[in-house]
């Protein structure tokens, strides 16, 4: 049952995935490919862990935290730049 599961989440997230490349891609503003992007990070973490769950291991755990840490960064960094036009005062 719960592989069923897994197959079904995958599948929507990389259904998800590729909602978010279309719009980084087509994206009219510069704020919307950043949101598309900040998605699409988002969804990588989640297709981490369901390979953590998948595989029944607690490497990809920590790995999805590290990313979503350094994703956050990221984001208020290219928002920042976006706003200021310099990211560092």
């Amino acid at each position: 049952m719960l592989t069923v599961a897994l197959y079904i989440t995958l599948a929507l997230v990389i259904m998800a995935l590729l909602f978010n490349l279309y719009r980084l891609m087509v994206g009219p503003d510069l704020p919307d490919r950043v949101l598309a992007l900040d998605t699409m990070y988002i969804n990588a973490i989640a297709l981490i862990v369901l390979l953590g769950l998948w595989l029944n291991t607690k490497t990809y755990f920590e790995s999805a935290l590290l990313i979503a840490m350094l994703g956050f960064i990221s984001t208020v960094a290219v928002c920042k730049y976006i706003l200021r036009g310099d990211i560092i005062e």
